[in-house]
């Protein structure tokens, strides 16, 4: 009913350590704070010496904490930052607040910076102002709040800088469908941006890909607030349906104009289907099969808008979808 915050500014164990990752957001002190099940020493062939797996900087890897801040005064600040973007309950729907900002402000940078979608977030939002969440964990999926003229708004984004590839992997849906779940139970409207290539392809992966992929398809699906969708590059295969398409529920989808959306890229289509490389056939395939405007005559994509335009037309999505409503069959819950 209400957003639930816990700071830990000491050491944190045993059963006290899930009641406090039951809330929504777990703040952890980096120099005092400690968050353990299991102490370091009892785990077994492992010491404090060898791995404080209580300390911050295992635990920012982990699913448990969605911020690392330095000082009781850096939490305390966090904690102040999260009471003014967050709604009071779940029934203030659409939390807003006064903006300072350009409601035609154009994003001159935002093409730039869309491998490493913090950043282009940050282009977006009022002030430039994106609070990323878990941002240890998960790195090839970015979560965060921001506001868009002042209507808080969750945030949900493939990376495809620093290593990360463009795939969804089981670590990034896990945070996504959390973050995803968290937005709806407030009734805060989702934004996401859409760059994905396919699925993580190890050995590893592949015992819990399937669960975790099916589980951030559920969450988007199952989720009834405002959620509009921008392919920022590739759109590919069922990643992308995944990735809050129109096939799943998506209120509104828009596309720049050099996304690719289709069920893989043209010069692997063309390979497959007559056995070469052939850059003319990659070209015709692409143009009927691939490209943004295809997609648009199909009815997957609303409108084609130009990077630096993207920011006016969120905020008028999101206005326009401010009173959406949606009816549910009756059920008492989910089971994914």
């Amino acid at each position: 009913i209400i957003p639930q915050i816990s700071a830990i500014l000491g050491s944190c164990g045993g059963g006290v350590a899930i009641s406090s990752v039951l809330s929504d957001f777990t703040i952890l002190e980096r120099t005092n704070g400690r968050l353990f099940v299991n102490a370091p020493n009892a785990i077994a062939e492992n010491n404090i010496d060898k791995c404080d797996t209580s300390a911050a900087d295992f635990q920012k890897q982990t699913m448990n904490v969605d911020f690392i801040c330095d000082g009781e005064e850096g939490v305390f600040d966090q904690i102040r930052s999260l009471l003014a973007i967050l709604p009071a309950n779940n029934e203030n729907d659409a939390f807003c607040e006064d903006v300072t900002d350009d409601m035609n402000r154009l994003v001159t940078e935002f093409g730039n910076k869309i491998s490493d979608p913090a950043e282009a977030l940050r282009e977006l939002a009022d002030n430039n102002d994106f609070m990323e969440i878990k941002s240890g964990f998960g790195k090839d999926m970015v979560t965060g709040l921001m506001t868009l003229n002042g209507i808080t708004v969750g945030a949900v984004a493939n990376r495809t800088s620093d290593g990360c590839e463009g795939v969804l992997t089981v670590d990034g849906c896990a945070k996504a469908a959390r973050f995803v779940n968290f937005c709806d139970a407030f009734s805060i409207p989702v934004l996401t941006l859409t760059n994905v290539n396919g699925y993580e392809s190890c050995k590893c992966a592949e015992k819990k890909i399937a669960s975790a992929v099916a589980k951030l398809t559920y969450a988007f699906a199952n989720a009834d607030v405002p959620k509009v969708n921008v392919i920022v590059g590739n759109a590919f295969g069922s990643a992308y349906v995944t990735m809050n398409s129109k096939h799943i529920g998506a209120d509104l989808v828009y596309a720049l104009p050099n996304a690719k959306i289709g069920m893989m890229d043209a010069g692997l289509a063309v390979q497959i289907m007559y056995g070469e490389v052939n850059e003319e056939k990659a070209k015709e395939y692409d143009a009927l099969q691939v490209s943004p405007e295809a997609a648009a005559k199909r009815g997957y994509v609303d409108a084609i808008l130009e990077e630096e335009e993207l920011r006016k037309n969120l905020l008028y999505a999101f206005e326009m979808l401010y009173s959406k409503r949606e009816v549910k069959l009756s059920k008492k819950h989910g089971t994914i």
